[in-house]
């Protein structure tokens, strides 16, 4: 207020110095000499003074402390407001487009990629594999066993909240089966849809069997981690549960060889009609004791990376 006052007061004494001036350049004579510029010195020179009777010192320091105050406040304020936030929200894109992981689950090692489609949805793509060879004796008949896991998968991963996702899916390729090569050493008794028998010591009962699912199985997955973290980790630790439903079992049991009654005697091939009654019968039953996995539990431990 101080200054604004000083700056009206020094604009009026400039016009009354100007005025008088004139005045006395009238009454003397010298208007229209041609000295201009000794007159526009002495102009100046009263200007000044009169500038500096009516501002005084302390009005323009006021000035000059008012600008810098100014100054001060919106340097304060910008630096308050800071360099902008590069820091990701929850819910937006990531600046990542791949990610990769590894985990370990019931359908074996897998390795998969997911790409983002949405804020809170990725299409995420793998494989598994797992191999496993064992001899096992069921109702007298040996196996030996080789159980092989080999899928792909796909999902989408929605995220409705942090972390967490729900994944409905599919194994688009599902080749988890068991087979195994069969045998009946001769002389000794095995059973077939609890039918007693005996391999033929002359010519014993070997065989193949196999056991296997549709080749597409629609999934269903819960859990936790994402492999593109819209945080902007490059990194991500994953869990989930679930299953596929890939229906009931198909069982083909082939045998060869001769079987006789428990005693050794009336021995007939396998391709018998009372035998082949009984073979179809032993599928039946072992199809009977996979159903429970027609749906087929998924427990999948993992890390992931993205760039």
């Amino acid at each position: 207020m101080r200054a604004r006052t000083a700056l009206c007061l020094a604009t009026v004494a400039l016009f009354l110095t100007a005025a008088w001036t004139g005045n006395c350049f009238a009454g003397s004579g010298l208007a229209g000499t041609p000295k201009d510029e000794t007159v526009a010195g002495a102009v100046s020179t009263r200007t000044e003074a009169a500038w500096t009777a009516v501002v005084p010192q302390s009005a323009d320091a006021d000035i000059q402390a008012d600008t810098a105050s100014v100054d001060n406040g919106w340097n304060a304020r910008l630096e308050e407001a800071g360099p902008a936030p590069t820091e990701k929200k929850p819910g937006q894109h990531s600046s990542s487009h791949v990610g990769i992981g590894v985990k370990i689950s019931t359908l074996g090692a897998g390795i998969e990629t997911a790409v983002p489609l949405a804020a809170k949805a990725n299409l995420r793509g793998g494989v598994n594999f797992f191999q496993y060879n064992r001899a096992i004796i069921n109702d007298g008949i040996h196996y030996a066993g080789q159980l092989q896991f080999r899928s792909a998968e796909a999902h989408l991963d929605f995220y409705p909240f942090g972390g967490f996702h729900v994944s409905p899916g599919v194994l688009f390729y599902n080749d988890n089966q068991l087979t195994a090569n069969a045998a009946v050493p001769g002389g000794q008794n095995f059973t077939l849809n609890g039918t007693a028998y005996q391999s033929d010591s002359t010519n014993p009962v070997t065989g193949t069997g196999k056991l296997d699912f549709v080749k597409v199985s629609p999934s269903i997955m819960l859990g936790f981690g994402n492999l593109i973290p819209r945080s902007g980790r490059h990194y991500s630790f994953l869990f989930e549960v679930g299953g596929a439903y890939q229906g009931s079992a198909r069982v083909a049991l082939n045998l060869t060889g001769s079987v006789c009654d428990t005693n050794g005697a009336n021995c007939v091939p396998t391709s018998n009609s009372t035998v082949q009654a009984n073979v179809l019968a032993q599928q039946q039953k072992i199809r009977n004791d996979i159903n429970p996995y027609r749906f087929f539990p998924v427990v999948s431990i993992g890390f992931g990376f993205n760039f």
